[in-house]
C-alpha cells in the first residue's frame, strides 16, 4: 500500500512547481528575501521613507505665483489663451442666441423631428416630452444655456478627439505614445484640472468649456483608434490592390468601416460632457450645473432634484438618438426627402412662435417640485435616519459599516509596511498580467510614496475596496436576475439610466441625509454611481453565452444554479472581469465628491486645493489619485499575453 501513495507527493509538487503562477511567487519570493532585509536595515519604519520623498509644493507654488502674476501681460496669455478664450465666448453666446432666438417651440419641435428621422415616432416623442419637462420645472432658460456650453464643448471633444484617434489608429508608435495620456486625462479628477485652468483662464465659460473638454475628449480617441484599427484586413488588402493611395484607403474604407466606433465615440463623449455639467459649474459654467451646485449648497434637494432632471433628460434623449443612429448606419441610403420636409416644419413652427410672441417659456406652466421633495427629504430623515425597529436606522448602519469595514480596512493597509504593500501589488498584477504589468503598477504606487501622500492615499484605497466589493456583490446579483429574466431587465434599464446620467451632486444631499457626514456616505455615492456599469456589463457578458453551451447542459439534467455557476460563469469571465475594472475606475471617480461629505484623504485634499488656490495640494493629491487608478485597473484588467507577444 505504501509502495503505492509514496510516490505522490513527489510528483505533485514538481507539476505545482511548473504552474506560471507559482513560478512567478517563488521569484518575488527569492526577490523578497533579498530586498527585504536591506528596505528594514536601511528604513526600519513601516511608514514610507521621508528620503525617498520629493517636495514639490515649492515648484508649483512658483508657477502658480508666475501664472497669476504674468496672465494680464505675458504674450502667451494676450495672443494665444486669450484668443482661445474669446472664440470659446463667442462660439457659447452664439449658440445659446439661436436657441433663444428658436424660442421653446422651435427648439422642442427640431429636437423631436431629428429623432422622429433618426429613430421614429416613439423616440420623437420621447423627446418633445422631455424637452417639454425641462420647461415645466422652470428650467427652459438653464436647459438653452448648458446645451448651448455642450454643443460648443462635444464639437471641440469630438473634432480634438478625432483628430487624436486618426494619429493613433494609423500609427502604432503615436498609440503606444498616447494610450498613458489618454489614461492620465480620463483617470485625473476633474476637480484636479479645474485649478490649473482656472489660473490659466479665470473664472467663467472658457474655463468650463475647456475643462469639458479634457474630460471629454479621450472617449473619441480611443474608440476612433480602436475603430481604425479593427478595419478589416480583407477588405483592406481588396482596397490596397487597386492602387490606392493612403489617403483613399482612409476615406473609402477605414473610415465607413469605422462608423460604427466613431458614432459610439459620439455618444459617449456626450455623456461625459454632460456629466461634468455639475462639476463645471464650479468655475462658472452656469446653466443647470450653477442650480444644482447653489441647491447644494442651501441643502435644497428639490431644487437640486427640479435642476437635476433636465440634466438626465438630456442625457437619455442625447443618448437614444445617437444610439438610434449608430444602428441605423447602412441599412438604407439618405431620404433628403424626408429631412427636408422636417426642416421646413421646425423652421414653420420657431417662425409661428417668434411672430406669436411666445419664446419664452410662460411662466404660468411652470410646475413647482422642490417642496413636494423637500417634504419627502424631511420624511425620510425623521423616519430612517435613527429609531426604526429592529433593523435600526440608517446612521446605525453607516456607523456600523464605518466601525466593522472602513476603520479595519484603512488601519490595516497603513500597518502594513511600504515594502509589503509593494510586495501584494507586485504579485497581484503578475499573476494575471506580465512583468510589463508588474512594474507598471508597483511604479504607480512608488509614485504616491515620493509624492509624500503615502497615508492618505492608503486611506482612499481602503475607501475604494469597501465600495468596490459592495457595488461588486449588489452588482452581481442584479445582473444575474436581469440575465435571466427579460421583465427584469426592462424595468432595471429606466433606473440604470437615471441613475447613470444623474449627477453626483445631486444624489449626494440625499445620501447625506441618509447616512450623516464621513466616509460611509461617500462609499455610498460611490457605489451608486458604479452600480450600472458593472450591472449593464455583467448583464450583457451573461446573455452573450454561447446557447449550444447552455442547451448542452441543460441536456445533461443541470440545475439553474448549476449553469450559472458551471457554464455561465465561467464563459462570461472576461465581461465579469471588464465589469470589475470599470467598477474600480468609476469608484475612484467619486472619491472627490466623497471629500466634499467628509470622506477625507485625496478627495478633501484636491476639494481644499481648488478653494484655496493652493495648486500643490491639489495637484499632488490628483496625480496620486491618477497613480492609484493606473494601479487599480493593472491588477484588476489581465492582458492578454497573446496580443503582446503579436505586437
Amino acid at each position: 500500500m505504501a509502495t503505492v501513495t509514496a510516490p505522490a507527493p513527489r510528483t505533485a509538487l514538481p507539476g505545482l512547481l511548473k504552474h506560471p503562477a507559482a513560478g512567478k511567487l517563488l521569484l518575488l519570493a527569492v526577490a523578497a528575501a533579498v530586498l527585504v532585509p536591506l528596505a528594514d536595515a536601511r528604513w526600519a519604519s513601516g511608514a514610507w521613507p521621508n528620503a525617498l520623498t520629493v517636495d514639490l509644493s515649492e515648484p508649483l507654488g512658483r508657477a502658480s505665483d508666475w501664472i497669476i502674476d504674468n496672465r494680464d501681460s505675458h504674450p502667451l496669455f494676450l495672443y494665444f489663451f486669450g484668443h482661445v478664450s474669446n472664440a470659446v465666448v463667442l462660439s457659447v453666446r452664439a449658440v445659446y442666441l439661436v436657441l433663444l432666438a428658436a424660442g421653446w417651440a422651435g427648439v422642442t419641435a427640431v429636437a423631436a423631428l431629428v429623432a422622429w428621422r433618426v429613430a421614429g415616432v416613439r423616440l420623437a416623442l420621447g423627446t418633445a416630452v422631455a424637452f417639454l419637462t425641462c420647461g415645466l420645472l422652470g428650467m427652459w432658460v438653464p436647459t438653452m444655456q448648458t446645451l448651448a456650453l455642450m454643443v460648443v464643448a462635444v464639437l471641440v471633444s469630438v473634432a480634438l478627439g478625432a483628430l487624436l484617434g486618426l494619429a493613433a489608429g494609423l500609427s502604432d508608435r503615436t498609440y503606444r505614445a498616447l494610450r498613458p495620456v489618454l489614461d492620465t486625462m480620463q483617470v485625473l479628477p476633474a476637480f484636479a484640472y479645474l485649478l490649473p485652468v482656472v489660473l490659466v483662464f479665470g473664472i467663467g465659460v472658457p474655463a468650463a468649456v475647456l475643462a469639458t473638454v479634457v474630460y471629454a475628449a479621450p472617449p473619441m480617441a480611443r474608440l476612433t483608434a480602436l475603430g481604425l484599427r479593427g478595419a478589416d484586413a480583407g477588405v483592406m488588402e481588396a482596397v490596397e490592390s487597386l492602387g490606392t493611395t493612403a489617403r483613399q484607403r482612409l476615406l473609402t474604407a477605414r473610415l465607413p468601416l469605422a462608423r460604427k466606433e466613431l458614432l459610439l465615440g459620439l455618444n459617449q463623449t456626450i455623456m461625459m460632457a454632460l456629466s461634468m455639467a455639475v462639476i463645471a459649474s464650479v468655475i462658472g459654467a452656469g446653466g443647470l450645473g450653477d442650480r444644482v451646485y447653489q441647491a447644494l449648497a442651501s441643502v435644497d434637494v428639490g431644487a437640486a432634484l427640479a435642476a437635476g432632471i433636465p440634466i438626465v433628460l438630456l442625457a437619455v434623449v442625447l443618448d437614444r438618438v445617437t444610439c438610434a443612429a449608430g444602428e441605423g448606419l447602412g441599412q438604407s441610403g439618405p431620404r433628403w426627402t424626408g429631412w427636408t420636409y422636417a426642416a421646413v416644419a421646425a423652421l414653420a413652427v420657431a417662425v409661428a412662435g417668434r411672430l406669436t410672441g411666445r419664446l419664452d417659456w410662460p411662466e404660468t406652466w411652470v410646475v413647482g417640485i422642490a417642496e413636494p421633495v423637500n417634504r419627502a427629504v424631511d420624511w425620510m430623515t425623521d423616519h430612517l435616519y435613527s429609531g426604526v425597529p429592529y433593523v435600526g436606522g440608517t446612521a446605525d448602519w453607516a456607523a456600523h459599516f464605518t466601525t466593522w469595514v472602513l476603520d479595519p480596512l484603512r488601519d490595516g493597509l497603513q500597518w502594513l509596511p511600504w515594502w509589503s504593500v509593494l510586495l501584494i501589488v507586485a504579485a497581484l498584477a503578475w499573476l494575471i498580467g506580465t512583468w510589463r504589468t508588474a512594474l507598471t503598477a508597483v511604479l504607480a504606487m512608488a509614485a504616491i510614496g515620493v509624492l509624500g501622500v503615502w497615508e492618505p492615499s492608503l486611506d482612499t484605497l481602503s475607501q475604494v475596496l469597501a465600495a468596490v466589493a459592495v457595488t461588486l456583490v449588489l452588482g452581481f446579483g442584479t445582473a444575474v436576475a436581469a440575465a435571466r429574466s427579460e421583465r427584469c431587465e426592462r424595468l432595471l434599464r429606466p433606473v440604470l439610466d437615471v441613475f447613470q446620467t444623474m449627477p453626483q451632486f445631486v444624489y449626494l444631499i440625499p445620501v447625506v441625509a441618509l447616512f450623516g457626514v464621513g466616509r460611509a456616505p461617500a462609499v455610498a455615492a460611490a457605489v451608486v454611481y458604479a452600480l450600472p456599469a458593472v450591472v449593464r456589463i455583467t448583464t450583457q457578458g451573461l446573455r452573450q453565452v454561447d446557447p449550444a453551451a447552455m442547451e448542452s447542459s441543460r441536456s445533461l439534467g443541470a440545475t439553474s444554479w448549476q449553469q450559472l455557476r458551471q457554464v455561465q460563469l465561467p464563459l462570461a469571465r472576461p465581461a465579469l472581469l471588464l465589469a470589475v475594472n470599470q467598477g474600480v475606475v468609476l469608484v475612484l471617480a467619486v472619491v472627490i465628491i466623497g471629500g466634499l461629505v467628509g470622506g477625507g484623504a485625496l478627495g478633501y485634499d484636491v476639494v481644499f486645493g481648488l478653494a484655496q488656490g493652493d495648486l500643490a495640494t491639489g495637484l499632488v493629491a490628483g496625480a496620486a489619485i491618477v497613480c492609484l487608478g493606473l494601479m487599480l485597473d493593472r491588477v484588476t484588467q489581465p492582458t492578454d499575453r497573446r496580443t503582446k507577444k503579436g505586437a
